[in-house]
């Protein structure tokens, strides 16, 4: 599960940088050293919302983007974009539905794809609250809420991972609203 989980992360790490290849002006090595100090505060805090001034910080002054962008990607998305943690909750509905033998037929996993990405948004900003969002997800598709504390043992650190890839996902929308021209001063 951690392993799959952690290849799905890497996977969208992949994709926001292609993004930012394709649609801004910002290179994604630029992307990935100018946000550092972002990215390891999400990490060591699992906390969006704790990130979120160093990660406007970041995006303005040492990427370079405009401060609208930066403050709309930053500020907005530390509140909304939670894909990270919507990618961690579905996957772990569908991982607690095979530990105990349930088939979820193709439309319930659909809703746990659904209720996943709308729980994510409701979800807050501070450490671990996909867990409490999560029981959302289960309630949806039938599966017992009593086996959520199942995955307390491995929360910790894929919490740290998945703040890590929503802030990523801030800095993502950031640079694309800044263009693939740099606005000179």
């Amino acid at each position: 599960f951690v392993l799959s989980v952690l290849l799905a992360l890497a996977i969208q790490a992949a994709y926001y940088l292609v993004r930012i290849r394709v649609g801004s002006w910002v290179s994604p090595g630029q992307l990935l050293r100018g946000g550092r100090d972002a990215l390891v505060m999400a990490f060591s805090t699992a906390s969006s919302t704790a990130t979120m001034p160093v990660t406007y910080a970041a995006l303005k002054e040492k990427v370079g983007l405009r401060e609208q962008s930066a403050s709309m990607g930053a500020l907005v998305g530390a509140n909304f974009n939670n894909d990270g943690t919507a990618l961690y909750e579905a996957m772990a509905a569908l991982f607690i539905a095979q530990m105990i033998g349930m088939d979820l037929s193709l439309q319930q996993q659909m809703l746990v794809v659904l209720t996943s990405i709308i729980a994510s948004v409701g979800a807050a900003g501070i450490p671990e609250a996909g867990l409490v969002t999560m029981t959302m997800v289960f309630t949806a598709v039938g599966l017992p809420v009593h086996y959520i504390p199942v995955l307390l043992t491995v929360d910790w650190f894929l919490d740290r991972c998945r703040t890590a890839i929503n802030v990523m996902g801030d800095m993502n929308v950031s640079c694309l609203l800044d263009g693939k021209q740099k606005e000179e001063a």
